[in-house]
């Protein structure tokens, strides 16, 4: 599986990400959504990803170089909707996921995280939709599963997916993570060797 994980770069741009044909995987969600947590679950490496308890902390796209059966990249994204930044920095970082997810050639999977603790929220929802209708591949990953008995997990979960039912006429992969019990990473590395698996097999 992944043997080694590191930094390459943080770009202000989706210009200035690496001139390269590796296949990209991108992570974003929610401000404090616990995106960079995941990350280094998923690389086995605690400090890859800088995790804050401050939010909004990610204001660049950052690039990680993923050595496996093929390599690939990690991206993570900035969190969108952090309250407490200005809305002219709102604008721009809506702007620099926006170019990433439409200009990137390399992108083969955006994960969508949301907290598995939180009713549907309609920010997360209005990003997935917007997904949808750009044709960008998007998984939903649900963080932070160990803050919950089984049953509620169980019950928010299916909650979710009666609210995207609405508007999907059939629901994206979903994973059910919790970094702090190491759940789920395996599920999400499979699931990303799979398509480099089938990538590789095209060409």
């Amino acid at each position: 599986m992944i043997t080694k994980a590191e930094f390459v770069i943080s770009s202000p741009d989706v210009m200035q990400c690496p001139k390269t044909t590796l296949p990209e995987y991108a992570f974003i969600g929610r401000s404090n959504v616990g995106k960079s947590s995941l990350i280094n679950m998923l690389t086995h490496n605690p400090k890859l990803a800088k995790t804050s308890q401050k939010p909004g902390k990610t204001l660049l796209i950052n690039h990680f170089y993923i050595e496996s059966n093929q390599p690939w990249h990690i991206v993570d994204l900035p969190g969108y909707g952090y309250a407490r930044a200005s809305q002219n920095q709102r604008d721009n970082l809506r702007r620099m996921i926006e170019r990433y997810c439409l200009l990137r050639e390399q992108l083969c999977n955006l994960f969508v995280l949301v907290d598995s603790r939180l009713e549907p929220q309609k920010i997360d929802l209005e990003f997935m939709n917007w997904l949808g209708e750009q044709q960008i591949p998007f998984s939903i990953v649900f963080t932070k599963a160990d803050k919950l008995g089984r049953e509620r997990l169980k019950e928010n979960v299916e909650a979710y997916k009666q609210v995207l039912m609405e508007t999907w006429e059939e629901l994206p992969p979903i994973f059910i993570t919790s970094s702090e019990k190491n759940q789920g990473g395996e599920e999400i590395v499979n699931y990303i060797e799979e398509i480099n698996q089938s990538l590789a097999n095209n060409h």
